[in-house]
């Protein structure tokens, strides 16, 4: 590529010039890209479509009331507490409604008290934590949850990056066997995290982007910078020593892992960018975030670390023990053959049986998510100690069943006697609200079902009841049924568009038809063995007591969605790691089975190496307080394990001997777009 040989030549005359540039943008973008975490918003709107029947009827309620259905705000308290609390509320300007006596718990000790907040006025944006503070009992609620998700995503993030930049650095000068060489990726880590979170703050401002994209963007960030750098800096050690320091080590470093890094990071984004499909704001704002992050790391690995060559050197070998220099000597020459080269000729011998073991393997592990369940995202998802989920929890086990999913119906009828009474005989409802009158033909009307929000009966309930002449529903029953259906309705598009890019990025890759179909079969497999681990810990409660959660039996809704395309991306990732190795060596002459396994001996500590920073990166957020970010943290590490080790070392080599020259094969039609 032109470009690539243009960044080698640039970098060899001004390399002071660039590390310059990148110090005062990383100095810039760090301090304004601090405030990021608390700017970043949670709303339930970020997991509810905007064009559905639940939130078209949320916004025709809270439009005609001026009151957010709900209750916004939920206190448990002792009955003498329970008043104080309610008086207090009253005279708070941003509430609408109070009900000071909502319900009582089974046992008569505590009482609930709601609380309505208006949506216009001169006060609808309330404090609401300092509200809570002054209000007696247990204070939680949707509008309160929100706050306290935010608060936790901040506190996770410098967890996670006080746990992983340790561990980085640590493992990194394992890896790299030098403190120079290690390093590198940490730098070029810092720098595209400062500038992500300086651009998250930029797009915000523009178009509000979930707060709980903060932790995965920041860890893909992280992750895939140091990916990249590993790669480069692996790469650059070989051409130092076949062509010593200067321009020519620089320009077939980038003409060659620079031209992997690039599509690498296309790949990704594209993988992200599958998501902007779906009309949920979180989802979305994924998207957004992962589309902006996998260019930033790919620009900053190829402008920043081929300066830094320039001005190191051979000096990136520098400051380590003799023992390691020669290691790391002896893994730059281009003829050593190590254990990876001899592994990779083991598994191509016994071929057939290392790919069916692999593969049933992989099968077996994903066997689990056949009986996968879901559920909404709701104050459970918070660590116990937040208030919210405390209330939450109160609900749920010392309150009638059903308060925690008020169902709300508006009704366009001359009257809505008929609706109120139909609704009064069905068997899941426990309570109806007498029906308020909204404007001509249009009332409002309350449910109170006898289960639980994501029960069977209360999602039937709510099918029922929009089989009724007139009606529309919302609620978080409704809203999560909703969600459901527009998932589903989306998943297919979304995934023809991942197919085809994957397919489309792996062909120009590698200039082989069967390569990136058997890429995307094995993706395939791969994920649906991190996702049969997830439901085996997540949703059957496994290891609650060592990752710090408690299970709500399911997984949330949006997980497998979110899930598969970024892990989808980061296997094609490796996958493109591999395959243009192998084709090097393939279009040097070698034959396939000793171009695959000199790909192996070239890639394979480094994908392993990549893999295992990856998994820190992403992985320190598994102590999230917030059980979605665990969730999200945890899957993606486990879909990179599985693919660094199941997948690109043995599966992969071992169909590679048996399909023989078949790998290479491309029709007529398309051999024209080879490069």
């Amino acid at each position: 590529m032109p470009m690539l040989a243009a960044l080698a030549d640039l970098a060899h005359r001004r390399p002071r010039a660039i590390a310059a540039t990148a110090l005062v943008v990383a100095v810039a973008a760090a301090w304004f890209g601090s405030s990021t975490p608390s700017r970043l918003q949670s709303s339930d709107n970020d997991f509810q479509d905007s064009s559905a029947e639940s939130f078209r009827t949320l916004d025709l309620l809270s439009r005609s009331t001026g009151v957010l259905p709900g209750p916004s705000l939920l206190i448990v308290a002792r009955p003498g507490e329970a008043a104080v609390a309610a008086a207090r509320l009253r005279a708070e300007p941003s509430v609408a409604r109070v009900t000071p006596r909502a319900a009582v718990s089974r046992d008569g000790r505590l009482v609930l008290v709601t609380a309505w907040f208006r949506t216009h006025g001169a006060a609808v944006a309330p404090n609401v934590s300092q509200l809570s503070r002054n209000l007696p009992g247990l204070v939680g609620g949707p509008t309160l949850a929100n706050e306290q998700v935010g608060r936790e995503s901040e506190r996770d993030l410098v967890r996670a990056e006080l746990i992983a930049f340790p561990l980085l650095l640590l493992l990194a000068l394992w890896i790299f066997r030098g403190v120079v060489a290690a390093l590198l990726p940490v730098a070029a880590g810092l720098l595209v995290l400062f500038m992500t979170l300086a651009l998250l703050r930029l797009i915000n401002d523009v178009r509000p982007i979930s707060v709980f994209a903060l932790n995965l963007v920041t860890g893909a960030a992280l992750g895939l910078a140091i990916d990249y750098s590993l790669l480069l800096v692996s790469r650059y050690r070989e051409e130092l020593a076949r062509h010593g320091p200067g321009r020519a080590a620089l320009r077939a470093t980038l003409a060659s892992a620079g031209r992997t890094v690039a599509f690498s990071a296309g790949t990704v984004a594209a993988a992200f960018a599958s998501l902007l499909v779906f009309p949920l704001p979180f989802l979305r704002s994924m998207a957004i975030g992962g589309i902006v992050v996998a260019p930033l790391a790919g620009l900053v690995a190829l402008t920043l670390l081929p300066a830094l060559f320039a001005l190191l050197g051979a000096r990136v070998n520098a400051l380590a023990p003799r023992r390691w220099q020669r290691a790391a000597e002896r893994a730059a020459r281009p003829d050593e053959h190590g254990g990876w080269y001899r592994f990779a000729h083991w598994v191509m011998r016994r071929a057939v049986w290392v790919a069916l073991a692999s593969a049933t393997l992989l099968v077996a592990l994903g066997v689990p998510f056949l009986a996968v369940r879901f559920v909404g995202i709701d104050a459970s998802v918070l660590p116990p100690s937040s208030t919210a989920r405390q209330v939450n929890d109160a609900l749920r086990t010392r309150f009638a069943p059903g308060l925690d999913a008020p169902v709300h119906l508006v009704i366009h009828a001359r009257t809505p006697r008929g609706v109120a009474a139909a609704v009064r005989q069905m068997p899941a409802v426990a309570r109806v609200a007498p029906p308020e009158r909204l404007g001509p033909r249009l009332w409002a009307l309350d449910v109170v079902p006898r289960a639980g929000a994501m029960s069977d009966s209360t999602k039937h309930l709510v099918r029922e009841l929009r089989r009724l002449p007139g009606v529309a529903v919302t609620g978080r029953t409704a809203w999560y049924l909703d969600t459901a259906a527009s998932l589903s309705r989306r998943l297919p598009l979304a995934l023809a568009i991942l197919a085809l890019t994957t397919f489309v990025l792996l062909f120009v890759v590698t200039g082989s038809v069967v390569l990136p179909l058997k890429a995307l079969v094995m993706n395939v497999l791969g994920l649906s063995a991190a996702f049969g681990i997830l439901v085996l810990v997540f949703q059957d409660g496994r290891l609650e007591g060592l990752l710090g959660y408690r299970s709500q039996g399911a997984l949330e809704l949006t997980q497998p969605v979110l899930l598969f395309a970024i892990a989808f991306g980061l296997a094609t990732d490796y996958g493109v790691f591999l395959f243009s190795r192998v084709k090097e060596a393939h279009d040097a002459g070698l034959p396939n089975r000793e171009a695959v396994a000199l790909g192996l001996e070239r890639t394979g500590r480094v994908i392993t190496a990549a893999a295992l920073l990856f998994c820190v990166a992403v992985g320190a957020f598994a102590t999230s307080g917030i059980l979605i970010v665990k969730e999200l943290g945890i899957g993606i590490a486990l879909a990179v394990a599985i693919d660094a080790s199941l997948v690109r070392a043995l599966l992969v080599p071992s169909l590679m001997a048996l399909l023989g020259d078949w790998n290479w094969w491309a029709p007529a039609s398309l051999r024209r777009f080879r490069r």
